[in-house]
């Protein structure tokens, strides 16, 4: 039995509300969400699992107190973990002062539990009492949220996305930037070139943010570390710990534990 998208039990823009959510269990529903597009901005937040977004030839991820926003208007398709539980929440263009493009927004613990609270409600409480008054609220404390760059650029240049796309498929593929230029018909040097202009990073540091795109979703879906190791192909626990530790400030475990006390070491270094 084929299992129904997320997005074709409700259609968002039929609410004139400022701001609907819904909560969505993604044992109930496919993890691939098709690319789509609606009026209204929305804002990702994991409960459990971990979800990536594709919008603008890049991909965000939402760490554990972190958001993907994607305005109004903008093309976007996800995949979550099949563990998934997420909470949508939809804002009327011009409703707050957001974002006009993609990104990861901070979430404190008072606006997580304020668009779980919303997301009970549902998409037709009445536009004046309790739940309008929240909701107002919820969108004066989201904007002013600070962002963090928890994205990968792919480029719509069709070499770099042929190599975005085997890499994601396969993370664990160590193919030199020599090997694939020649796989792309370029020379190496012109390669070398084209990922910078179109990414700003060289082929090493975009791999490697990749990899951390890869091992952020993975581990807060639940993902052993030596398993994520292994599927991005390290040849050791203790490499891949080295490399997350270099980038990210601290090992995978002091990470989320710091994530899940509101806390955070330093600023990524590549993300």
């Amino acid at each position: 039995m084929t299992t129904a998208s997320a997005i074709s039990g409700f259609d968002p823009d039929l609410a004139a509300l400022p701001a609907v959510a819904y909560h969505l269990d993604f044992s109930q529903h496919a993890a691939e969400v098709p690319q789509h597009v609606h009026r209204k901005g929305q804002l990702i937040l994991a409960l459990h699992g971990a979800v990536t977004c594709r919008a603008r030839d890049e991909i965000w991820i939402g760490p554990p107190d972190c958001g993907i926003w994607i305005p109004g208007g903008v093309a976007h398709s996800a995949r979550t973990t099949d563990n998934a539980r997420l909470n949508y929440l939809f804002v009327e263009p011009g409703a707050a002062p957001l974002p006009q493009e993609c990104c990861t927004l901070s979430i404190s613990p008072m606006i997580r539990a304020m668009v779980e609270r919303l997301a009970r409600e549902g998409g037709d409480y009445p536009p004046e009492g309790h739940a309008a008054r929240m909701a107002r609220v919820l969108l004066d404390e989201l904007a002013e949220m600070p962002r963090e760059q928890f994205n990968l650029p792919i480029s719509g240049d069709p070499k770099i996305r042929l190599i975005a796309d085997a890499l994601t498929l396969d993370p664990s593929d160590r193919r030199t930037l020599g090997e694939w230029a020649r796989h792309v018909a370029m020379s190496e040097s012109s390669l070398a070139r084209l990922m910078l202009r179109e990414t700003g990073l060289s082929f090493g540091r975009w791999r490697q943010q990749l990899h951390l795109i890869v091992a952020l979703r993975e581990l807060a879906s639940g993902t052993a570390v030596q398993n994520v190791a292994s599927e991005l192909g390290y040849e050791s626990v203790n490499a891949f710990i080295t490399m997350f530790k270099k980038a990210l400030g601290s090992t995978p475990a002091q990470y989320f534990a710091a994530r899940r006390n509101g806390s955070k070491d330093r600023s990524p270094e590549y993300l």
